[in-house]
């Protein structure tokens, strides 16, 4: 057993209102630069929809993640090395920026300087590539509200005519998404150059842009499609997981601003030498219960190499309580083979809303779980988005969710709750988790190995570049941050009174 640590996230799809503040947050944090203005680290789609790139989860076309061939080996979907050798200078299987969306902005200089007249002057959309005039047809979330038509998810392809007709009245929700960080990341195994690298301390996939030759094979390789080339420096780009903030304990920039406080962050221990054993586990509706046992208990007196904060920092971990002790949280797409660490929360409210339009009592526990039983409609997709079309353990997730709203709700009406099967103090625990939950319980994040407060004056961060380099404007070295100013904030953000 090789114990090794993972910072993970968990979002609780049923407190998403679709606001889009984490992707403008963490846009103006990290992609507010020339060469990567179509690129989002975090999106939120509306479901059913295309996604983002359009229809990204279409692997047949894409060629992203792992595959197990024959003779039980995992390999790369979009082939080997010598595949690789032979597409390294036009590698075709690549999104277009038709797929992601040209950028644009409007001409604003016409609204301000227009002199007084009878009309009302209107700002033409200009695009943000070319300079010219441009016509919007795609967006990163053209989907929202289903404002789009979600015929093309690709989804929505694997289930009946009956399911696809009757979608959009039985089941809306949204989708937030980063990089899954994965445990097997096929787009680190994608790379020639050998630029993109897992962590060791932390898990945390990244990109060297000193390696980096924009090759775009780790884009293929994705099967979330959350690597993007800058086109303005010639290098890959992904989502950081605001690494600076996590080495001195603070939460991505996308978790601390979530109006909803749907993120959850935390340590999850986990035996590297069976990643690969549970990666190539054969049927796929297999690889959730795989990767569960490939987690790691803190207290397992085997476990070595670890610090002890850090194992401090996993036993009160709120993404191992959502993910293995109450096994409420599921992975995206495991089918992928990637063994992705950003899980989810189902959501349950869709659920509780097509009962009450019935008429019956939407919160009562009996009417709750005979509707999950019932409405296989939706049990189904969010199967085929979590658990590889396995409905199991979604029902079992929704029971549970179940079970504690009618439980709390009962006790909060002075009521005898119901027998939900589920011990009560399990049922507590899981309500102040999901909805009590305070900053410093929601986010469980130990500092980097052997980084004390102050002890580190600068560090590089891996994406952009500090003056005029060899690819531009957007190259050059890194940029210093102080890691004494994320202290501070950390200081200001936890603190009990007003600054």
């Amino acid at each position: 057993m090789r114990a090794m640590a993972q910072i993970a996230m968990v979002m609780n799809l049923d407190k998403c209102i679709g606001c889009h503040t984490c992707s403008v947050t963490c846009k103006q944090t990290w992609t507010n630069r020339p060469g990567v203005e179509y690129v989002w680290f975090n999106n939120v789609e509306t479901r059913p929809g295309q996604g983002y790139p359009r229809r990204y989860e279409d692997q047949e076309r894409w060629r992203g993640g792992w595959v197990v061939d024959n003779k039980g080996r995992l390999r790369l979907r979009a082939g080997g090395r010598f595949r690789k050798l032979l597409e390294i200078f036009a590698n075709p299987v690549l999104p277009g920026i038709g797929d992601y969306y040209e950028p644009w902005t409007y001409d604003y200089e016409t609204l301000i300087r227009s002199p007084l007249g009878a009309d009302t002057p209107v700002a033409q959309p200009y695009s943000q590539l070319t300079g010219e005039p441009t016509k919007v047809r795609w967006s990163a979330n053209w989907d929202d509200d289903l404002g789009g038509d979600p015929s093309p998810d690709p989804l929505l392809g694997k289930l009946n005519q009956q399911v696809k007709l009757s979608f959009e009245q039985a089941f809306m929700f949204y989708l937030p998404r980063i990089c899954e960080h994965c445990l097997n990341p096929s787009c680190v195994a994608s790379c020639p150059s050998g630029a993109m690298y897992k962590r060791v301390e932390d898990g945390i996939v990244l990109v060297d842009q000193d390696r980096c030759r924009g090759w775009r094979m780790c884009v293929t390789g994705c099967p979330y499609k959350k690597v993007y080339f800058n086109h303005g420096t010639g290098k890959a780009e992904k989502c950081t997981f605001c690494y600076p903030r996590v080495e001195v304990g603070l939460p991505t920039v996308c978790s601390e601003t979530c109006v909803g406080r749907l993120r959850y962050l935390g340590v999850m221990l986990y035996d590297a030498d069976r990643v690969s054993e549970v990666a190539s586990v054969k049927d796929d509706k297999e690889l959730y219960e795989a990767q569960l046992s490939l987690f790691l208990d803190p207290d397992d007196p085997r476990i070595t190499g670890i610090p002890d904060d850090w194992l401090e920092a996993a036993r009160r971990s709120p993404v191992r309580d959502l993910i293995t002790k109450y096994r409420l949280a599921l992975p995206l797409h495991p089918e992928y083979r990637t063994l992705p660490m950003v899980w989810y929360v189902p959501p349950l409210s869709p659920v509780v809303d097509a009962l009450a339009t019935t008429g019956h009592d939407g919160e009562d526990a009996g009417n709750l779980f005979a509707a999950i039983d019932a409405l296989r409609i939706p049990v189904d997709y969010l199967a085929e988005l979590f658990t590889a079309g396995d409905p199991g353990p979604v029902v079992a997730s929704l029971r549970k969710l179940a079970a504690m709203r009618a439980h709390m709700r009962a006790v909060n009406l002075g009521e005898e709750p119901p027998d939900t099967g589920l011990p009560a103090a399990d049922i507590h625990a899981m309500y102040r988790l999901l909805a009590l939950a305070k900053y410093e319980e929601r986010y469980v994040i130990p500092t980097a190995y052997g980084t004390a407060p102050g002890a580190v004056e600068e560090i590089g961060c891996s994406v952009g570049y500090e003056g005029p380099g060899p690819f531009g404007s957007g190259s050059g070295g890194p940029v210093p941050v102080s890691i004494e100013s994320f202290h501070s904030l950390k200081r200001r953000q936890t603190k009990k009174e007003p600054s």
